[in-house]
C-alpha cells in the first residue's frame, strides 16, 4: 500500500474527528506530538469555521502602538526623493528640525525607505564598532590631503583634484582641479591652503610620490612638500601601507564629491568651469551641508570655533609662511596657457630653458689645448649677408648686439 502524504489540514482534521469520536485529547495529542491545547484550539476553530478554519493563521499582532504614523513616512519619502542623496541620519536630522511628532529612530525611517523601495538593503561588511575611531581635539591641528581622479572633461582629458580637509572640523581647505597632480601642484594647492587659513600643526596623506619619498630607494632625498612641512615647523605623517582607513577622513570627503558632484554632473567645458563647479560645492559643504560625524553640525561653525592656545600665540609675532624659491610661479595654474592646444593650463618651469644658440663652435672644449678658442663659424643671417662684425660680448661673428645675438644663450638672471 503506497504512503499519502496528508497536510496539516487534513492531519488537524483526523485529530478533531478522533475527538469526536471519543478519544482522549491527551492521546490524541501525544499520537500527533502537539500539546493539549493545540488539540482544544483546533476543536474550537473548527466549531467556529468548520474545516477552513483549521488552516494556518498570521502571527501577526492587531495593533503596533510603536507604529510610525502614515503622515511621518509619507514625509520621510517625500523627502528622499526630493533628496536622492539623503540616508536616514540625514532625513531624521530634517524631521527634527522641522518639528515632527513623535519623531522616529533612525531604524525607523530605514525601514520606511526599504519598504517603499526607495533604498536597496545591503548588509554591512564590517561593524562600526571594529574600526578605532580617533580625531584631533581642535581645528588646524592636522590636515588630511588626497589626490583624486574621476574629473572629466568635455575632450576627454581626465583631470586630477588635489583635496584636503580638517581633522577636527572636517572643514575642506583645499580643492584644486589640475590636470596632473605633479609634486609642483600639490604644493601650489598647498601654499595656497596656508596663505589663506594658515599653516597647521600636522599634515596626515598616503605613501604617494607627491607627498614623500619614504619609497623612492636608498638615494631618495627629500620631496618638495616634504621640504615646505620642514620649513615651516610641520609634521607631515604618512599612512601605512595599504591602509586607507587611516585617512578615512578625506576618503569619505572623496566619496562624498563623487555622489553629490560628478556623479550628477556632465563632462566640464574647460577647467575652469570644472574649478568654479568645484568650488560652488565646498562653499555648500563648509557651510550649508549637515555632517554627521559632527552631529548634524556644519563644518564651518567647528572650524571658526575659539582656540584659546592659538589666541595665546598670536599675541607675539606670527612667523611668515616659508616657501622654496620659484614656487610662487604656479600660482598661475588655473590661467590658460597660450601654447597648449586645449587652453589647460600646464605648469610653468621654476627655472627657464637655457636654449642653445645658432652657432655652434667647431672645436670641442676637450681636444682644445690652445691660450684661446678660435671664432666660430657664424650661421646668422648677417654673416651670410656679408656684414660681419665682432660684436661686444658675442664670440661670433653675427654683428648682433648682445640682447639679440643669435649666437650665445641668453643670459638667465640668478
Amino acid at each position: 500500500m503506497a504512503l499519502v502524504e496528508l497536510s496539516v489540514v487534513e492531519q488537524r482534521y483526523h485529530a478533531v474527528m478522533e475527538v469526536l469520536a471519543g478519544a482522549p485529547v491527551t492521546e490524541v495529542a501525544g499520537r500527533y506530538g502537539v500539546s493539549r491545547q493545540s488539540v482544544h484550539t483546533w476543536m474550537r476553530r473548527y466549531r467556529e469555521g468548520g474545516l477552513g478554519a483549521l488552516a494556518d493563521r498570521s502571527h501577526r499582532v492587531k495593533s503596533h502602538p510603536m507604529q510610525t504614523p502614515a503622515q511621518v513616512e509619507v514625509l520621510i519619502c517625500e523627502l528622499r526623493r526630493a533628496h536622492p542623496r539623503w540616508g536616514p541620519q540625514t532625513l531624521l536630522w530634517e524631521l527634527r528640525r522641522r518639528g515632527v511628532e513623535p519623531l522616529p529612530s533612525r531604524a525607523s525611517v530605514y525601514r520606511a525607505l526599504v519598504r517603499n523601495g526607495l533604498i536597496d538593503p545591503m548588509a554591512r561588511k564590517r561593524k562600526r564598532s571594529d574600526y578605532v575611531r580617533w580625531e584631533r581635539p581642535g581645528p588646524m591641528q592636522l590636515w588630511q590631503m588626497d589626490i583624486m581622479g574621476g574629473v572629466f572633461l568635455a575632450d576627454g582629458t581626465e583631470c586630477k583634484l588635489i583635496t584636503g580637509i580638517d581633522d577636527h572640523a572636517r572643514f575642506c581647505v583645499i580643492a584644486s582641479v589640475v590636470v596632473r597632480a605633479t609634486g609642483r601642484a600639490v604644493c601650489a594647492a598647498f601654499a595656497g591652503a596656508m596663505r589663506t587659513f594658515g599653516v597647521p600643526q600636522e599634515v596626515l596623506t598616503d605613501n604617494g610620490k607627491q607627498f614623500t619619498c619614504r619609497f623612492g630607494g636608498p638615494r631618495a632625498g627629500e620631496v618638495l612638500f616634504e621640504r615646505i612641512c620642514r620649513e615651516n615647523g610641520i609634521t607631515a605623517r604618512t599612512t601605512k601601507p595599504r591602509s586607507p582607513t587611516t585617512t578615512g577622513k578625506i576618503e569619505r570627503f572623496h566619496q562624498t564629491v563623487r555622489r553629490e558632484l560628478l556623479d550628477q554632473a556632465d563632462p566640464f567645458d574647460s577647467l575652469q568651469a570644472a574649478q568654479a563647479s568645484v568650488d560652488a560645492f565646498v562653499i555648500r559643504y563648509n557651510t550649508a551641508r549637515p555632517h554627521q560625524a559632527l552631529d548634524m553640525a556644519f563644518p564651518v561653525d567647528r572650524f571658526t570655533e575659539p582656540r584659546p592656545h592659538v589666541q595665546q600665540q598670536q599675541t607675539d609675532q606670527p612667523l611668515a609662511l616659508r616657501l622654496p624659491a620659484g614656487l610662487a610661479a604656479l600660482d598661475g595654474l588655473r590661467r590658460p596657457h597660450p601654447r597648449t592646444r586645449t587652453g589647460h593650463p600646464s605648469p610653468p618651469r621654476l627655472r627657464p630653458r637655457r636654449r642653445q644658440g645658432r652657432c655652434r663652435p667647431p672645436w670641442k672644449p676637450s681636444r682644445w689645448t690652445g691660450s684661446s678658442p678660435p671664432r666660430a663659424t657664424c650661421r646668422s643671417p648677417a654673416s651670410r649677408s656679408g656684414s660681419v662684425r665682432t660684436a661686444p660680448g658675442c664670440p661670433s661673428r653675427c654683428g648682433s648686439a648682445p640682447p639679440t645675438c643669435m649666437c650665445s644663450p641668453p643670459q638667465v638672471p640668478g
